[in-house]
């Protein structure tokens, strides 16, 4: 009995794994356009040895309810993507999309001069900025 009891005290927990594993991840926010009621943000996440980036908004089809959205990028070069995307619809002229699997970008121009650009996502999550915003987007996805 007291063989058993050693055995299962102090034996047994150093020959069993781990339930569980412990994962180091971190989020650093490359910029952030819109703080507020309608936010976005740029990320990065770094988990191990992968690093991913992530566009967070809140979704502007529900305006009574706060519905974040994240639109993922696997890997540096769809941010790039993204930002040349961002790039040719700054030289364009309105009603021009640019279309990706799992999201498309198309821009509008106002009566007043404003640029405007809508994210719509595959799941049907929505957003929209400003040039100006677009302008810091493309600065953040530059350095990288």
């Amino acid at each position: 009995m007291k063989k058993l009891i050693f055995l299962s005290l102090f034996v047994l927990p150093f020959l069993a794994n781990a339930q569980f594993t412990i994962v180091n991840t971190s989020t650093v926010s490359l910029v952030d356009l819109r703080p507020g009621t309608w936010p976005i943000s740029l990320q990065r996440v770094i988990k191990e040895s992968d690093t991913t980036y992530a566009l967070v908004f809140r979704d502007q089809q529900y305006v009574n309810d706060i519905s974040m959205a994240t639109l993922r990028f696997k890997n540096l070069s769809q941010v790039k993507f993204f930002q040349q995307a961002l790039s040719a619809l700054k030289n364009g002229s309105t009603g021009d999309v640019a279309r990706f699997k799992e999201y498309t970008v198309k821009r509008m121009d106002e009566k007043k001069g404003v640029i405007l650009y809508i994210l719509t996502c595959t799941n049907g999550e929505l957003t929209n900025f400003q040039q100006p915003d677009a302008d810091r987007m493309i600065a953040a996805i530059l350095p990288l």
